[in-house]
């Protein structure tokens, strides 16, 4: 039976989001198998570093931690009986190793030692493509930015035109959360930990096997995977996980905010951005869907859920918990994937977005001038005091719907306003504020 047809094999199928990503692939059964190996090989370099094993035994073992060795399915099969995938690896790596060195193989360590450091490397290995992404969506923003700097839009305040913005400032402002993610989460990549502790955390058994100081194979470790050496074992203090989740619930929502925004933005009756390649409909022949967008915001709707699960393992009993490490294998696999998913999704719809200029000009007129009312409020004050100003002002709003006249139109026609520029006062064009300066402010941060 081929992996298309076996009922038991996840393909992506339901998974567009994440399918095909280099995510996917680095969050795979083959990349878990090959983070379990890499840890168990690591850790026989580190206690050969420190004088605890022979350099025969490292080399044998990481000639033996091969990947293609190792059937991933058996594994799965074997890990009901304890309840995780190193139990049964561990035997299969050791007799791999061969007698000599096989006593070498997971040497004083848990099974949550390797488990927990197997996902620190998953998540490394992803984050490092996630932050690809996300530096690929904040250029393609800043270029996108500088380019409609002064190219004014509507600005929508509860789904309703209020007043003039630009799109440049729009961009500008999805850059920023672009930065944002990718700074939360350089930070939590720089910070995640290797696990070694043994059986309850205290390092016992390597002080048996003869290390005069326990304390330096956590850190022996660390350098052989290139991760942070923990200050405490965190079998039952899952501070790294936690911090995982927000990062990547928050690099979610990020993006999905421009999604949501493209979303709108490009609907028929808008039409002021497009994606570059929209994606096609099995019904209606002329549509070109904004599938990019529709993906990432279906990814920052599924993350916080994910999340919530990895922070409610927070709740682990003991020194090591029955269930509550178990709980977070698959959502936190399932967050990174659909997170780097929506990553890779992100950098292609800014690189290929299609911004239309003339159709936000276009709408800048459709309230009939009404968007400079904030405008004329303030200009008109001095010129004919707050309470006239307020009554004209609303007076004229009203006849503009009933009459279905301009505003300036309507201005021009009041003798207390003969002299007023009334061309200046009433183009939206001309009132977007400091949104060219904060435009460029936001392009300044790197």
């Amino acid at each position: 039976m081929t992996a298309a047809t076996n009922g038991g094999a996840d393909t992506g199928l339901l998974g567009p989001g994440w399918y095909g990503s280099a995510a996917a692939s680095a969050t795979g059964d083959g990349a878990y198998l090959r983070a379990l190996l890499d840890a168990e090989a690591a850790l026989t370099r580190a206690q050969a570093a420190v004088g605890l094993a022979p350099a025969g035994a490292a080399a044998a073992v990481t000639e033996a931690a091969d990947p293609a060795r190792f059937d991933a399915g058996a594994l799965a099969e074997r890990a009901r009986a304890g309840g995780n995938p190193v139990i049964p690896l561990v035997a299969d790596l050791t007799k791999a190793v061969g007698a000599e060195y096989g006593p070498y193989v997971h040497r004083g360590a848990t099974s949550q030692d390797i488990m927990d450091t197997a996902t620190m490397l998953v998540a490394a290995r992803t984050l490092d493509l996630v932050l690809a992404d996300l530096g690929r969506a904040a250029a393609a923003l800043g270029r996108t930015a500088a380019e409609h700097r002064d190219t004014p839009m509507p600005g929508r305040t509860l789904t309703q035109h209020a007043v003039p913005t630009t799109f440049g400032l729009k961009a500008a402002g999805w850059r920023s959360l672009v930065l944002d993610a990718r700074d939360r989460t350089a930070r939590v990549r720089a910070s995640l930990p290797v696990q070694l502790a043994g059986a309850a955390g205290t390092l016992a058994a390597f002080g048996t096997y003869g290390v005069a100081d326990p304390t330096v194979l956590p850190k022996s470790y660390a350098r052989e995977l290139a991760l942070a050496a923990p200050l405490l074992p965190w079998h039952t203090l899952r501070t790294p996980v936690a911090d995982l989740a927000g990062c990547l619930a928050f690099t979610a929502g990020a993006l999905g905010k421009i999604a949501v925004d493209v979303l709108t933005l490009s609907r028929t009756e808008i039409g002021e951005v497009s994606e570059g390649s929209g994606g096609g409909s099995s019904a209606m022949p002329h549509k070109a869907n904004p599938v990019r967008s529709t993906l990432v915001a279906a990814a920052a709707r599924r993350a916080p859920q994910l999340a919530a699960v990895l922070y409610g393992s927070l709740v682990a009993e003991d020194e090591r918990p029955a269930g509550a490490w178990h709980a977070e294998w698959e959502p936190l696999r399932d967050l990174l994937r659909t997170v780097g998913g929506a990553a890779r999704d992100t950098a292609e719809l800014t690189e290929g977005l299609r911004v239309r200029p003339e159709a936000m000009r276009e709408h800048l007129g459709l309230t009939e001038g009404l968007i400079v009312s904030e405008r004329l409020s303030a200009e008109l004050t001095p010129v004919l005091g707050r309470a006239r100003a307020k009554e004209l002002l609303t007076e004229l709003a009203r006849r503009t719907h009933a009459e279905h006249r301009t505003l300036r139109e309507l201005l021009a026609e009041e003798t207390e306003l003969q002299g007023l520029d009334l061309d200046d006062l009433t183009d939206p064009a001309r009132y977007t504020g400091a949104a060219g300066v904060l435009t460029d402010r936001a392009l300044e941060r790197r």
